[in-house]
């Protein structure tokens, strides 16, 4: 398995430090709904708020700009995206043609047996999760913990910085990542159902790297992506959107 990214400086300077701490919770503010989307961001409002300078809070915020989170306003300064029905699809379908690409490099490069280990073992711990007939809140968190933790490991086996880079951009987005619509499953009673279907598509894509299978391993992962597609409608027909991180800020039907 690859190295993380090698950390640029031992020690980050004070300055990059609160941007970074600026930069998360304003991403919390963001998907909370507490930046209304469309509307331009009042800085100064910010700063007194968080109780920084000006200087992270501009870093934090053309940071989020990069994630997709905020657009920048022609007269200057940002605004909470707007995402339609059609934005979050598309990214949701860039996840999977992504970490299928992963699974295809790592299948071609080869994967050393004793790095399978890691993602089999969490594999093994969300059967013992699925393995209760009825699935509680605090089941479903252990899951998306899981299925996240499984879903990291696969994309490192690759040995790709630059494809491993782009989908961490696209995973940003909360509706967009591995369990961006697990919490919205919680109240289905198909829920239990379609986690086992996820849970042996991780299977086979993981049997498809030991055997070098790359085609395979592709059309796995690209075929798992749906199901957060069909999470997605469901969604957005739901009376229960507030529950999920991000969702005020998807218009639907655009």
């Amino acid at each position: 398995m690859n190295a993380p990214h090698p950390i640029a400086a031992d020690v980050p300077d004070a300055g990059t430090s609160q941007a970074v701490k600026a930069q998360l919770r304003l991403r919390e503010m963001i998907l909370a709904g507490e930046l209304p989307g469309g509307a331009r961001i009042a800085e100064l409002s910010i700063v007194e708020k968080l109780g920084v300078s000006r200087t992270p809070i501009r870093a934090a915020l053309m940071r989020l700009e990069q994630e997709g989170l905020l657009d920048a306003l022609p007269n200057g300064g940002y605004a909470a995206r707007i995402f339609s029905e059609r934005d979050v699809s598309e990214a949701i379908e860039l996840r999977g043609t992504l970490e299928g690409l992963l699974a295809r490099l790592a299948a071609e490069r080869g994967v050393a047996p004793a790095l399978l280990a890691a993602p089999r073992e969490c594999l093994d711990r969300i059967d013992d999760v699925l393995s209760q007939y009825a699935l509680d809140d605090e089941a479903f968190s252990r899951y998306v913990t899981l299925n996240e933790r499984f879903h990291t490991v696969l994309g490192s086996m690759a040995g790709s910085h630059t494809v491993a880079r782009e989908l961490e951009r696209v995973v940003n987005l909360p509706f967009a990542s591995p369990s961006g619509f697990v919490v919205r499953q919680a109240n289905s009673p198909q829920a239990r159902d379609m986690l086992v279907v996820a849970q042996d598509q991780h299977r086979q894509v993981l049997d498809a790297i030991a055997a070098r299978e790359g085609a395979r391993a592709e059309a796995i992962m690209r075929e798992h992506s749906r199901i957060a597609q069909r999470n997605l409608r469901e969604a957005l027909q739901s009376r229960h959107l507030d529950q999920m991180p991000g969702v005020r800020l998807i218009r639907a039907h655009s």
